[in-house]
């Protein structure tokens, strides 16, 4: 449990917390904790903007309940209005992201059946991006669990997700209590899969994408990019509008986080002693160095499409992109 926003940021690095439309949900309630809790917000709010810095719905989430709090401060004086202002402005986003989720997979199932008429859809994912990450039933996970549900979906193929694993500990488990088939396999053993024609479409989330279409999601997505072109698969991004970054200018500008060498070097393994720098079982010699980047960037001319709740864009251009945010703006003006 977080009792204070130092807590959170916490969580939010040590992956406790993780997802992008998750982390801009528990950025803007970690304001508003701030806020409730009479500690200095800016302060707060730059530490978790901070706290990961590829996936912008973070720092989204945060501004938004910063700005809803300063606005409201400034209004009356009084900080436990601005407190309920920050908290109002969470609870706003909680909510649009979980109807955002439901029109994903509706735009993204749709989509699907354009492309690969006829149903039976085997369905390839890397990492996590259902519920677990979401405030709703997720980006890319719930098109596959919409396409279950109507019938048309024959398989999940899950990456276990090197070095963390959340395919295999969070994507495996989402699909398993939905009653979905899914089979897991080793990252490196996609390949495989494609030469065989067993995939019928990618569908990854994604941390941001630049105003040119690239897109930064866990690493792994550009080497399963690369497959899909090659044999000529689609390879679909899901993600909701706010992961849009206007101002990224394309995927050379996106800060990829490295992540610490002892998430490659070690493994964990509960209940047997540890020996390694991060409580795990060193599977290299000691003071291996590890090349350990979080994300990759697929450029857009890999991207089949970008799914949103705001609709399609294909093919992936920085004025589709342009056009896209300006109508999502549009509808949030009313």
């Amino acid at each position: 449990m977080c009792t204070d926003a130092s807590a959170l940021v916490e969580a939010i690095r040590s992956l406790a917390v993780r997802g992008a439309p998750l982390l801009g949900i528990a950025g803007a309630y970690g304001v508003a904790l701030a806020a409730a809790r009479g500690f200095d917000v800016a302060e707060a709010a730059r530490a978790l903007e901070e706290a990961r810095p590829t996936a912008v719905n973070l720092s989204v989430g945060v501004r938004r309940a910063q700005d809803a709090h300063q606005a409201e401060l400034a209004r009356t004086g009084d900080p436990t209005a601005a407190a309920v202002a920050a908290l109002a402005a969470a609870r706003a986003l909680h909510q649009e992201d979980a109807e955002a989720s439901a029109r994903m997979a509706a735009h993204g199932l749709a989509l699907l059946d354009e492309l690969l008429p006829g149903g039976g859809h085997r369905v390839l994912t890397h990492c996590n991006s259902g519920s677990l990450v979401s405030g709703g039933e997720g980006t890319a996970f719930a098109v596959a669990l919409a396409a279950h549900r109507e019938g048309r979906l024959r398989r999940l193929w899950v990456d276990e997700t090197r070095p963390l694993l959340q395919g295999a500990r969070l994507t495996a488990y989402e699909a398993a209590r939905t009653g979905m088939a899914y089979t897991l396999l080793t990252d490196n053993a996609a390949g495989s899969l494609f030469a065989a024609g067993d995939v019928d479409a990618v569908l990854i989330g994604a941390d941001r994408i630049a105003a040119d279409g690239s897109v930064a999601n866990k690493v792994g997505s550009y080497p399963l990019a690369v497959l899909a072109r090659y044999h000529h698969v689609p390879f679909i991004v899901v993600a909701p509008v706010t992961t849009v970054d206007p101002g990224t200018p394309d995927g050379a500008s996106i800060e990829v986080e490295q992540r610490p060498g002892f998430e490659v070097t070690e493994v964990a393994a509960p209940h047997v002693p540890v020996t390694g720098a991060g409580g795990g079982i060193p599977v290299a010699p000691l003071g291996t160095q590890a090349y350990n980047p979080a994300f990759d960037v697929t450029p857009p001319e890999l991207v089949t499409a970008i799914v949103t709740e705001e609709g399609v864009v294909s093919p992936v251009t920085a004025e589709a992109l342009a056009e896209l945010c300006a109508r999502a703006r549009g509808a949030a003006l009313g």
